[in-house]
């Protein structure tokens, strides 16, 4: 860390953070990605988009597990 964030509170630290990396933007984001999975596993007409629905909802696990720990 600099000098000059070390030198912050820790709650001011969490909130330096850029405003679309915190847990709630980046959250939703991992909500419709799991969301859409879903659809795509669903849906009867495209089996390219039921062939990717497995990776597509595993990816929004994953990013909204790791995204949990984000600061608020």
């Amino acid at each position: 860390m600099s000098e000059a964030t070390q030198s912050l509170p820790a709650d001011t630290r969490a909130t330096r953070w850029p405003r679309v990396l915190r847990r709630g933007p980046m959250e939703t984001v991992a909500t419709l990605l799991i969301a859409a999975g879903v659809l795509m596993l669903l849906q009867p007409f495209a089996l390219v988009l039921y062939t990717y629905s497995f990776v597509t909802t595993l990816a929004g696990v994953v990013m909204f597990t790791i995204v949990s720990k984000f600061p608020d």
